[in-house]
């Protein structure tokens, strides 16, 4: 069976869901008014790394670091490495809410 990909507005954004619940990627257009435009992902196990490497490709709102949140915050700058994060976030959310 095909799983169902939907596209809607979340807190404000355009945001990508599976099954019309599980949230993969929002697309956010200075957020806050932090001067961003971002792609927010799940955090992937490899993420603060990338963040420690790359900070001016990466980051995590000190909002999201400090609730515990397990979202980790992106900016693009790359096609080749916007399909990758956002394709490891799609696989990484329908395994771990696959069931």
């Amino acid at each position: 069976m095909r799983s169902r990909n939907d596209e809607r507005l979340s807190h404000g954004a355009p945001s990508f869901f599976i099954r019309d619940k599980i949230g993969f990627v929002n697309y956010m257009d200075n957020h806050h008014d932090d001067g961003r435009l971002a792609l927010w992902l799940p955090a992937q196990r490899y993420a603060h790394g990338l963040v420690r490497a790359q900070p001016e490709q990466y980051f995590v709102p000190p909002y999201v670091a400090s609730a515990g949140g397990s979202a980790s915050v992106w900016i693009a700058a790359d096609w080749d490495d916007v399909e990758r994060v956002i394709r490891d976030a799609y696989l990484a959310s329908r395994r771990r809410n696959s069931s």
